[in-house]
């Protein structure tokens, strides 16, 4: 008999997620399966599993689900372990947490399921083959899954080749398109301050190949990946800052460069806003600190949408129904496909292929031109992550019982 088959006991989840806080795309997955599992499964008792939620992000989800409970310490987990039904592992850039799962399948014998996550072909630290022995490992785990949804196609076309054999193995949104978080007073403050209108701006996201952690955490260089992004910053930017200088050039928009993670306000200053003319700079707003999602969200929804480097500011966009570019290269996960999944493949763009590069800039400044067109697009792929969300939650819901 499980914790929750008891007559009055409720069923109880365990969420794995909350991987870390320097970048609000990590922040996000946690209170977007949150919010699902509030909305489909509301008599269910949810557990939270996090890896960090420091720098006020506790706060933020207790605030907003004050039902969550949250464990804090090995006593609280073995307590965890015992007493839930179910294990969920969030969305990721992997299995992230690929070492509790099977701790949890070692000391509990109790299913579980994942939930929108990516199959990664290369290390996370190179663009080198996962390592076979590696990837067997992976899918000998989620072959004891109850379900694996996998957040971009070319994830799960990986796992079907490489003997995935879970009872439901499909497509599944990344939990973070269901994110509500929101600091509108905050936000609104903010946009006060800096002459930033609802509806007449953009939002414009920078990257570097890879995400300098050297520079926000206590770790040493890693040269290779300096070397490369170095390489590559201009290159990589460059559409971007055409882009921008188009938009304020032949609309009557501004752009806003805000950040994803702790790393990028740098980036967004030394590759977009410093290499604008004087003019060009009265109608870009630089924005120099790091925020949480409540608060970028509460801003990304009141532009005209978004374009960049990254890919959660993107989920969080469409998952309101705001237009969203998302722009990617070989050195990231394929989780960027999605784009293609949910029908926005024109507004994804491969900046390894130069033709993508080339139109970039016209594909923002049509974005830009036609509002209503934008939204309309963003709404079709906000209707069909939704139904996906009906659909891999009701699953959620058969297995916990």
């Amino acid at each position: 008999m499980t914790a929750g088959s008891a007559a009055g006991v409720p069923k109880r989840i365990l969420l794995r997620s909350s991987w870390q806080t320097v970048n609000i795309g990590d922040i996000a997955h946690t209170p977007g399966v949150l919010h699902l599992l509030e909305t489909y499964l509301p008599d269910v008792e949810v557990t939270l599993w996090p890896s960090r939620i420091d720098n006020g992000v506790e706060e933020i989800l207790k605030t907003r689900f004050p039902k969550l409970r949250i464990i804090k310490g090995a006593d609280d987990l073995k307590r965890a372990l015992a007493e839930n039904d179910f294990l969920l592992h969030g969305s990721g850039p992997s299995l992230v947490a690929q070492k509790d799962v099977e701790r949890w399948l070692d000391e509990t014998d109790k299913p579980f399921g994942v939930y929108g996550i990516t199959l990664p072909r290369q290390s996370s630290t190179s663009t080198t083959p996962v390592p076979p022995e590696v990837m067997k490992r992976t899918i000998g785990v989620l072959n004891r899954a109850r379900f694996v949804y996998f957040r971009d196609s070319h994830s799960l076309a990986l796992a079907k080749a490489e003997g995935c054999s879970a009872p439901v193995l499909e497509f599944g949104p990344d939990g973070a398109f269901a994110c509500d978080l929101k600091e509108e007073e905050r936000a609104i403050r903010f946009l006060e301050a800096n002459g930033l209108e609802p509806g007449r701006f953009l939002c414009c996201i920078p990257r570097l190949r890879y995400t300098p952690y050297w520079t926000i955490k206590n770790a040493p260089r890693d040269e290779r990946k300096h070397a490369r992004n170095e390489e590559m910053k201009i290159h990589d930017h460059d559409p971007h800052l055409e882009a921008i200088r188009r938009v304020v050039a032949e609309t009557d928009r501004k752009v806003l460069l805000c950040p994803e993670d702790q790393t990028q306000m740098q980036v967004g200053r030394e590759l977009l806003y410093d290499r604008l003319s004087a003019k060009e700079k009265e109608r870009v707003v630089w924005r120099p600190d790091y925020w949480l999602t409540g608060e970028a969200l509460s801003v990304y929804v009141r532009s005209a949408g978004l374009f960049g480097n990254e890919m959660h500011s993107p989920i969080l966009c469409i998952g309101q129904g705001m237009p969203a570019i998302v722009c990617r290269w070989s050195e990231q996960t394929t989780k960027g496909y999605m784009w293609e999944d949910i029908g926005l493949g024109e507004w994804l763009f491969d900046f390894d292929v130069e033709e993508d590069r080339r139109r970039l800039p016209e594909t923002v400044l049509a974005m830009a031109a036609d509002p209503v067109g934008a939204k309309e697009k963003a709404a079709k792929a906000r209707l069909f992550v939704e139904r996906r969300q009906r659909e891999t939650m009701a699953q959620v819901k058969r297995e916990v019982g």
